[in-house]
């Protein structure tokens, strides 16, 4: 007895974290669905790790070379006035020409801060492709409906036609009419149900977990924002800071061409034991020996200097007209989806005064039919306008949901 009540208590509990998960799952929204994004993308989560690497570039060019230390221990011994040298032990530490090492440091976080830069991008484009990827769902939910909708529409029709058929009025033609049109209705939807899964599919990898997808959030489409000066607007985006932090690291990779080509350093000392002569007695008999040491470098091969100085200048320049590129680029792009965001807030506009001059041209129609006075092709007709206006206020939505999404990321300002 027990026992069954423990296994009670489990199911509930099971039934219960079921519940919750199912809930969770149902409360999710547009701004879950992007934290979700951001934490679990694996392209994401590469581009982070690439700039965790690059991090550590910087303690390992900046930090001084290895210590030397030589031992030699001599076959023959060599005599010396104050006795044989019996070993000899030589430390040599070399030190890079001044301000060598703080260019290469320079340049190892100006490429990381690069990298941070590229993953910023990636992070606000996959943001980009979440919304859009929302955006598909969204509007293939609607257009669903609103073609479950028109088969209720197509009954209510099918029952006129029927009605006036029996009341000798109108042709059993028009019944048949009403059933090819549902007929068609419902072969569209079921297209349109199997299309959720692939784009479930698309939208689920780009939070890297499989679970069910909840349209939740209605698109909601922001104004366009008033743009004076490109160049102000897209000198933070992050491929440009990107590409100007390489030519920052560049421009101190240079430098260090420079420093490099300047001798080193190297300081050490030189201990020598030796051992007591037994034949005489001489001044410091035994008296292990201790020399202090210098070395210098002597950089006298140039062309690998004046090449590394120059592979760093030319690609400088390449760095330059690549900025330049992308800045214009980016303003095609812009002024592209101003465009269209504006074009989808004029034909909403549109369609909305189309729609209520449609229905109210429908209501007209059947009255029409049903008063024997009109026929009943034009009620199927306006009816197919009037779909065909409600889909396209869909997809104009979506467009332009989409297009306040890649302004948002064209325009995105990586210094706030």
């Amino acid at each position: 007895m027990k026992s069954f009540n423990l296994y009670k208590i489990g199911l509930l509990i099971f039934l219960l974290q079921g519940m919750t998960i199912n809930s969770l799952h149902a409360q999710e929204t547009l701004a879950d669905y992007l934290e979700i994004a951001a934490k679990n993308n694996p392209k994401l989560k590469a581009s982070y790790a690439q700039f965790e690497a690059a991090l550590k570039q910087s303690p390992q060019v900046a930090s001084l070379p290895d210590p030397t230390l030589t031992v030699s221990g001599l076959g023959r011994m060599i005599e010396t006035r104050a006795g044989t040298q019996e070993a000899r032990f030589n430390l040599m530490q070399m030190f890079p020409w001044f301000g060598t090492l703080d260019a290469r440091k320079d340049a190892a976080n100006l490429m990381a801060e690069a990298k941070f830069q590229s993953y910023l991008n990636l992070q606000n484009e996959l943001s980009f492709e979440v919304k859009s990827a929302y955006a598909e769902l969204y509007a293939l939910s609607e257009v669903i409906e609103i073609k479950k909708k028109n088969l209720s529409i197509l009954d209510s029709y099918r029952e006129l036609a029927l009605s006036r058929f029996k009341s000798g009025g109108g042709a059993m033609v028009n019944v048949v009419k009403v059933d090819i049109e549902r007929e068609a209705a419902l072969t569209e939807i079921e297209l349109l149900e199997e299309m959720k899964k692939p784009l479930a599919t698309k939208f689920n990898l780009l939070l890297h977990r499989e679970a069910e997808v909840v349209i939740k959030d209605s698109l909601v489409i922001k104004p366009a924002p008033r743009i004076v000066n490109y160049k102000e607007d897209l000198k933070n985006n992050p491929i440009v800071l990107s590409l100007e932090k390489q030519k920052a690291s560049y421009a101190a990779k240079e430098i260090l061409a420079e420093k490099e080509g300047m001798p080193n350093i190297g300081l050490g000392v030189d201990y020598s034991i030796i051992s007591k002569r037994t034949d005489a007695n001489p001044d410091r008999n035994g008296q292990d020996a201790i020399m202090p040491m210098v070395s210098v470098s002597l950089p006298i091969f140039r062309k690998k200097y004046k090449a590394a100085k120059e592979e760093a200048n030319l690609l400088s320049v390449s760095i330059e007209n690549e900025m330049l590129d992308v800045k214009n680029e980016l303003q095609t792009k812009v002024e592209l989806t101003l465009y269209d965001l504006k074009k989808a807030v004029r034909l909403i506009e549109l369609y909305d005064k189309q729609l209520k001059s449609s229905n109210q041209a429908n209501k007209l129609y059947i009255s029409s039919f049903s008063n024997a006075i009109g026929t009943f092709e034009e009620v199927l007709r306006m009816n197919q306008d009037i779909l065909l206006l409600q889909t396209q206020k869909i997809e104009a939505i979506k467009r332009g949901f989409i297009a306040n999404a890649k302004l948002e990321y064209l325009l995105f300002d990586s210094s706030k």
